[in-house]
């Protein structure tokens, strides 16, 4: 592996336009825009990165979010992006928008479509192995052929202590359009209700992995890159929503879920080293390294303008703002050649040889200074 460096989650905030219900209502728009990074809510100023206006096009949204993160993971780095924000606040449009519709395109379909093409131009000795899985909050297979409700998975560590979906499906692909198939097969899979805020509301969270890993045919050198691409189901109030029965049940392991990444977030938030609840969820176990471990990851704040959702939205932005503080270590993740390993022996062979002699020199040192054995 490199050697580490640090960088911090990068968080964009993206506000979508009143909708027909508010304005109906004569809700009152909240939000000022004056720059590219800061916004005023309710008289309050928050910054980002980068903040997004209503009229903001979804491929200005992908440039500036995601266009990075195919870089880093072709080069054999972890990157993740998850938008946030409370129900109907246009997480998933931001995500996924028209899968069929180029302008309305969210960051998933370009973000394939992106990968793929630069995988076509680059260099020839280069060779590539590319797998995808999907699954939703109870950690439920999407890709799986039968009852997708009946293959509850457990969340394992691998031999480098990083979390994975022990027995989630994973198939080969060699396309965008194969990818492309497999989001539409795992959208199927994946549950959604009507509610009051929302006729086409999310009831679960749903993480889509796609593992680069690529061999350069002359140097024998393996790189392993890994994309996590998540859209968050929203946070709701009952009252707003007018939940019930199964669909109330949802919201309420929705909320839990939240919550427990929210915990998440504040204790890295705080910088101190303490303990970081990762395992009071599946949710935030699986994204353990996208918070505080090894992947650059971007995180998109979802927000309402509306006087309406103001606790809402003042909620998100301050979770954006923690967000904003938390620090990642990000390696190259290599699979190391026979002289490689050879080299790596060599070296930790002189350095122990070294601590060695320094340990020797020091035990000498040490007992000319014990009693008895000064000369006057």
């Amino acid at each position: 592996m490199a050697d580490p460096s640090e960088c911090n989650v990068k968080v964009v905030c993206r506000f979508r336009p009143m909708n027909e219900a508010e304005t109906n209502r004569g809700d009152k728009c909240l939000a000022q825009f004056f720059n590219d990074e800061t916004v005023n809510f309710c008289k309050m100023q928050y910054s980002f990165d980068q903040v997004f206006s209503p009229d903001q096009t979804q491929e200005h949204v992908y440039t500036a979010c995601a266009r990075q993160i195919i870089c880093d993971v072709l080069q054999g780095y972890n990157g993740t992006i998850f938008a946030y924000g409370q129900t109907a606040s246009g997480k998933t449009h931001t995500m996924e928008g028209q899968l069929n519709d180029h302008l309305k395109q969210g960051i998933l379909p370009r973000i394939i479509q992106d990968i793929f093409g630069h995988i076509d131009s680059m260099d020839e000795n280069l060779e590539f192995l590319i797998k995808v899985s999907a699954e939703v909050q109870k950690n439920w297979d999407c890709l799986n052929t039968g009852d997708v409700t009946k293959t509850n998975l457990s969340v394992h560590e691998d031999k480098n202590r990083v979390p994975f979906v022990k027995g989630c499906t994973e198939r080969f692909v060699s396309s965008s359009e194969e990818v492309m198939d497999i989001i539409l097969k795992a959208k199927v899979n994946r549950h959604v209700a009507v509610t009051n805020m929302n006729e086409h509301s999310s009831r679960s969270h749903c993480i889509f992995m796609l593992s680069v890993k690529q061999e350069n045919k002359k140097t024998k050198q393996i790189l392993n890159g890994k994309l996590c691409l998540v859209d968050l189901a929203g946070s709701e109030k009952v009252s707003k929503t007018l939940a019930e029965g199964s669909v109330l049940d949802e919201a309420k392991n929705i909320n839990r879920s939240l919550s427990a990444l929210c915990n998440v977030i504040s204790c890295l938030a705080e910088g101190r080293r303490c303990h970081v609840p990762y395992r009071d969820s599946k949710m935030t176990r699986v994204l353990q390294d996208s918070l505080g471990g090894n992947c650059r990851t971007t995180i998109i704040c979802c927000c309402s303008p509306s006087s309406y959702n103001e606790a809402e939205t003042r909620s998100t932005l301050m979770f954006g703002q923690r967000a904003k503080t938390i620090k990642n270590t990000v390696v190259v993740n290599t699979d190391l050649t026979a002289e490689q390993w050879q080299e790596k022996y060599e070296k930790e062979r002189r350095r122990r040889r070294l601590l060695q002699s320094l340990n020797h020199r020091l035990q000498e040192e040490l007992a000319c200074l014990r009693p008895g054995n000064y000369d006057f």
